[in-house]
């Protein structure tokens, strides 16, 4: 395949992730990749990190192709963890910090996990017992079964547990240091094998969609996508060693692990993963910490343009990463003129399909802001009508992708694989999109969120984009309504421009059960209605405004529209 200098080829040897990783630390030994908490982790920190885990995986019994499921937040730990699994030829499979004990017991069943790296002590919820109230316990004296109802989990390594704690003594359960002492039994050559055993195309990770239409699918991704991907994400961001970059995506969420922990070692940029995310920080962090790079919604660089323009002064991000079907022209104008960042990116991937498209340098504002791109090098993206024909520019239909991105299917699921993905190995996203004449692609919105209002096709994702340029509405989201005359219309849940933001504001994803919570700016319902009747058609109208302190996310980061449908007793 050809390559362009704005996409280089990987480096000579970049098959899998052991051997990227053995590479940085051969280059650049002594930069620092991973920085948290008073904690700093080099390149060849982080190399012998994930060796140590990696034997201590091996005497513990994994297998190459074993899963293994990490639970905790992000932390330079975290990122040592995950490259030891891979080091032992092993599967990751992230949990993500805010399931209850059902949603990570069940997904431990559903993927076989072997072994689980959780910590007990991140806000004072302990996963262990959470997971044994939902699944039963394992029998005292049994070791290797720490839980009655996950026959094929062995163990669980407490991460911030040790070896004196009553925790680590039950059955199944190891405290972090005994069990990264067993690696002693295993000679560096032999692990060293282990990983240079693993193949491109070997599964890498089982990542978790989002599941809000009933259990979540395992998504299975290999090395070599994994490392083709989001090299050439990091080539459109220009990530580099220079650059300092907050991670607030969950490091369990595809786009934590992926566009944050692999992009930044493979380019040898400086992580400062975030375990708990602070809004009103991001300023200070900007400052203190130098970073240069950030990635997340719309609302994120809303709230900074807001403390810019209220006259607090920091320094101008390098590069603002925004993957949002649209992002308000105005806010990206603003953010160029106010210098909160150089350049902004819009982006569109998702867990199934890895990188579809970018923004590049040099876009108008009006492409950045209205579009998604253009298809990233060996990705294909059509958009096609309801008979699977593809339509010319301008079209509205389905977003059908093809090519390297493409998962290899969902765990132990060939009827829902077989649903998602064609036998000529496309990707059918259920994602509605227009593609324009050059090739730009606009992500309208989710097949299934499409509601018809009096006959007419209503996007929430549409609706969503235009209340964003309603004064006084810093996040904005939208679900259908009974109505008797109409059949259905939109409810708008809306934040004001000085609420809390999208997600309840912490690193996790987490917005907790009041992230929808009590309802506040008293008459800007009637604002929001009126200012919607001058600038939509009617019937993208909401007939409904509920004000809310901050919308919920599910554990992948995006908006869970299941919790606010609830909130309605909307089935």
């Amino acid at each position: 395949m050809a390559h362009s200098p704005e996409f280089p080829p990987l480096p000579d040897g970049w098959t899998t992730l052991p051997r990227m990783l053995a590479d940085r630390a051969r280059r650049t030994p002594g930069s620092v990749l991973l920085a948290a908490g008073g904690e700093r982790l080099t390149a060849a920190d982080l190399a012998a990190r994930a060796r140590g885990i990696a034997r201590a995986l091996i005497a513990s019994g994994v297998r190459p192709g074993d899963r293994v499921a990490l639970m905790a937040p992000n932390s330079p730990g975290w990122g040592a963890a995950a490259f030891g699994v891979w080091e032992a030829g092993a599967v990751l499979v992230p949990l993500s910090t805010r399931y209850r004990g059902l949603e990570a017991g069940g997904f431990l069943r559903r993927t076989g996990a072997r072994l689980l790296m959780c910590t007990e002590r991140f806000r004072g919820t302990p996963v262990t017992g959470l997971i044994e109230r939902a699944v039963g316990a394992g029998r005292g004296g049994r070791p290797g079964r720490p839980f009655a109802g996950l026959p094929d989990l062995r163990e669980a390594v407490l991460l911030d547990v040790g070896p004196d704690d009553p925790e680590a003594g039950r059955a199944g359960a190891a405290a972090f240091a005994d069990f990264l002492g067993r690696g002693g039994a295993v000679s560096d050559a032999e692990a060293e094998l282990r990983a240079m055993g693993v193949d491109g195309a070997d599964l890498a990770e089982v990542l978790a969609t989002s599941g809000t239409t009933g259990d979540p699918k395992g998504v299975m991704i290999p090395h070599g996508q994994l490392l083709r991907g989001y090299w050439d994400w990091a080539s459109v961001v220009r990530l580099d060693g220079r650059d300092r970059y907050p991670v607030i995506a969950p490091f369990s969420h595809g786009f934590g692990v992926n566009a944050g922990l692999l992009a930044g070692v493979m380019r040898g940029a400086r992580l400062l993963p975030q375990a708990v995310f602070d809004p009103g920080g991001l300023p200070g962090l900007i400052t203190d910490e130098g970073a240069t790079v950030l990635a997340g919604p719309p609302t994120l660089f809303q709230g900074l343009l807001a403390r810019r323009e209220a006259g607090e002064r920091f320094p101008a991000l390098r590069v603002g990463v925004c993957g949002a079907a649209s992002v308000p022209p105005e806010l990206v104008r603003g953010l160029l003129e106010a210098g909160v960042v150089r350049r902004m990116v819009n982006a569109y991937g998702l867990i199934e399909g890895t990188v579809v498209s970018m923004t590049r340098e040099g876009d108008p504002v009006e492409v950045v802001a209205g579009t998604a791109g253009r298809p990233m090098p060996g990705v294909t993206v059509e958009v096609v009508d309801g008979e699977g024909r593809p339509l010319p520019p301008g079209g509205r239909g389905e977003i059908v992708v093809g090519g390297h991105g493409v998962m290899d299917g969902y765990w132990g699921d060939p009827e829902r694989t077989a649903e998602a993905v064609d036998g000529r190995g496309r990707l059918w996203t259920g994602d509605v999109g227009v593609l324009s004449g050059r090739g730009d692609l606009s992500v309208v919105d989710r097949k299934k969120d499409v509601f018809i209002v009096g006959g007419f096709n209503a996007y929430p994702a549409e609706i969503e984009a235009l209340l964003l340029r309603c004064p006084g509405v810093a996040g904005a989201a939208v679900v259908p309504v009974p109505d008797a005359r109409l059949g259905e219309v939109g409810c708008a849940f809306v934040v004001p421009a000085d609420g809390a933001g999208h997600g309840g504001g912490d690193g996790t994803g987490r917005g907790g059960a009041d992230a929808a919570g009590p309802a506040r700016a008293p008459g800007l319902e009637s604002e929001v209605i009126a200012w919607c009747r001058e600038n939509m058609a009617n019937y993208k109208v909401p007939r409904r405004v509920e004000v809310v302190d901050s919308l919920p996310v599910n554990a992948n980061g995006k908006t869970d529209k299941a919790a606010l449908r609830k909130r309605l007793s909307v089935p």
